[in-house]
């Protein structure tokens, strides 16, 4: 993971130094000064490849908060904000978000947690949200986690976690691997041309994925003196 810089800052004589933070991909002009410091993480993967409970074991292990654009969109809408309610509209007509509504609620909710450190899932989902999000907050994610896994693994994995949910059905599944190929791998072989594209082999037992996972997140100090 990143490594802490220590920048030597000159005031009145004295010297001070300050410790840059690292953040991993997941504004107000305050916020955006604030984001140069912050260390986010892009967490990708397709339906069913896992990387929700590895997402659980690197908040736990490695303090990061976890930001689900999903998530902030339906707390949204449970509030009965305005704003809420035109998102849930959109929905109901079967429009998309606009980009820069969900980016406003994930720098909303960094701004307010309190940490410097991201991972942020679901989003973006499209080279369109990809491109807003760094044209808003000036940041590219230090890294994109992508679990790779098998597309029959990965409905052979939903169709028998019995969660209930009315998507759980082949057609659905079949759709929802289709437009996470069509509009999501895009951005990841957009990062990955740009070497920050982190592959996990997903279709692995759960413990063996997050032993790989712990090697991408744990500094490299750290691991000459393990």
């Amino acid at each position: 993971m990143g490594t802490v810089v220590e920048t030597p800052v000159k005031e009145a004589d004295a010297t001070v130094t300050v410790k840059k933070p690292t953040v991993v991909f997941v504004l107000g002009k305050h916020f955006v000064l604030a984001l140069s410091s912050v260390f986010v993480v892009i967490l990708s993967g397709g339906p069913g490849s896992g990387k929700g409970t590895q997402c659980a074991n690197i908040v736990e292990h490695f303090g990061y908060t976890h930001l689900s654009a999903g998530d902030l969109l339906r707390a949204e809408i449970k509030s009965g904000s305005e704003n809420g309610t035109m998102i849930q509209n959109m929905i109901k007509e079967g429009k998309i978000v606009p980009s820069e509504v969900t980016i406003k609620l994930l720098q909303k909710a960094m701004e307010e947690s309190g940490n410097d450190k991201f991972l942020i899932d679901g989003f973006p989902r499209n080279e369109e949200n990809r491109a807003a999000f760094e044209a808003v907050t000036k940041i590219e994610p230090e890294f994109v986690l992508f679990f790779d896994c098998s597309e029959e693994e990965m409905e052979r994995r939903i169709l028998n976690r019995n969660q209930g949910r009315e998507d759980d059905n082949v057609e659905t599944i079949r759709k929802r691997f289709k437009v996470f190929l069509e509009s999501s791998l895009p951005v990841v072989q957009y990062y990955e041309a740009k070497g920050k594209v982190r592959k996990i082999d997903a279709a692995k037992p759960v413990a063996e994925v997050f032993d790989a996972v712990k090697a991408v997140f744990t500094p490299k100090d750290e691991k000459a003196a393990a």
